[in-house]
């Protein structure tokens, strides 16, 4: 039995191979279609509460990026230094201490302070008997017993001692030294240092023994009662601000929490990095637990623009990408789902927009609540 050879042509083999390429792909591609849906039974939809719902139009607010600092009132922040030169002589308090307006902060010792009231007390007892003088000079001249020169010259010692009287007096004041106990003879070398307004101690420069004179900074006391947004916005952005705009900031380096303010003054000035300086008040102060010098990072609502969205809770993210889920079809028993994926940029009052690349997807139906379960599973 004679046997039939056939002959095997290149080109026969090429059209076999692109032929299992082509099952094969088309195999894989509706692999991936396959795992793209999601199928839940009625009975499951009914147990998790889960809801469908169409795309809705929900306003958004454009949105400008602002960098800035937490920061105080100038009334609000009070640096402490001395009147006279001294030595620390007490210094009890640490950065972070309460203060209140009034309170003895720390004590300085100094000769000079004993020199400055027996001054004024010379020039308290000498003023009595200059005037007493004065005056008979004048009562003198006034009926033409004296010279007009006797008088000119006792009217220049008494307004010359009264000039320096007055001159030490509120000199003590200022440095805080009881005039009546100077008066009762009760000198001291020791002054005491003052709060000028209640807040914290944020800064102490200074310890005991040490000299310092009327120019140097002893230490500084912050109120933190009252604080503020120091926004900078650039230059291009600034013609969209408006006082009363709503602002929405984050301490980065502290927390991931969203905090409300809102612009109060805008700056007319552009600084040299080209930003504009904005103020803005916190929108609930009584939850204060901001320190100064903060960094924030903020988003000032300037307009709002319309977009498509779904309720946040429609969306999911998987490895950086957004995900919704959408019905495409259902029968008695259950809901098939097609996992879409979106892009999402605008979150605002529990709703993200989204951006679809298919026109017919806009008119489609969603699972708007519960889809996260279906993600996590």
């Amino acid at each position: 039995m004679a046997l039939k050879v056939y002959k095997i042509t290149p080109l026969l083999i090429l059209l076999f191979l692109f032929a299992c390429r082509n099952n094969t792909e088309e195999k894989e591609s509706s692999d991936t279609k396959e795992d793209l849906t999601i199928t839940v039974s009625k009975e499951q939809f009914q147990a998790s509460e889960m809801a469908l719902g169409l795309i809705e139009i929900k306003p958004f607010p454009a949105l400008k990026q602002a960098t800035g600092m937490i920061e105080v009132p100038p009334q609000n922040k009070a640096v402490v230094s001395a009147l006279m030169g001294g030595y620390i002589k007490e210094t009890p308090l640490l950065i972070g201490d309460k203060v209140k307006k009034g309170q003895v902060l720390l004590t300085l010792e100094n000769p000079e302070f004993i020199t400055l009231q027996q001054n004024y007390l010379e020039s308290k007892q000498q003023l009595g008997f200059l005037q007493a003088e004065f005056e008979r000079q004048k009562q003198l001249v006034e009926e033409k017993i004296t010279s007009q020169k006797n008088f000119l010259k006792a009217e220049s010692d008494y307004k010359g001692k009264l000039a320096l009287y007055n001159g030490l007096r509120q000199k003590l004041i200022m440095l805080n030294i009881p005039i009546a106990q100077v008066e009762a003879g009760n000198i001291r070398s020791v002054l005491n240092i003052y709060a000028p307004i209640s807040g914290s101690v944020t800064k102490m420069l200074v310890s005991k023994g040490m000299y310092v004179s009327p120019a140097d900074e002893i230490l500084e006391i912050t109120d933190n009662d009252h604080i503020h947004l120091e926004l900078q916005v650039f230059e291009k952005d600034i013609m969209t601000l408006k006082i009363g705009q709503n602002i929405v900031f984050t301490i980065p380096e502290a927390s991931n929490e969203n905090y409300g303010a809102e612009v109060y003054l805008i700056g007319t000035h552009i600084e040299e990095n080209r930003t504009v300086r904005v103020h803005a008040h916190l929108k609930d102060e009584e939850d204060n637990r901001f320190l100064t010098g903060m960094f924030v990072e903020a988003q000032i609502e300037t307009s709002e623009i319309e977009k498509p969205a779904l309720p946040t809770e429609a969306l999911a993210e998987i490895n950086n990408d957004v995900y919704v889920l959408k019905l495409i079809s259902e029968d008695q028993d259950k809901y098939v789902f097609e996992q879409l994926r979106v892009k999402s940029e605008h979150r605002h009052e529990g709703y993200s927009a989204v951006e679809l690349t298919e026109e017919k997807d806009k008119d489609a139906t969603y699972l708007v609540k519960g889809a996260f379960s279906l993600f996590a599973a």
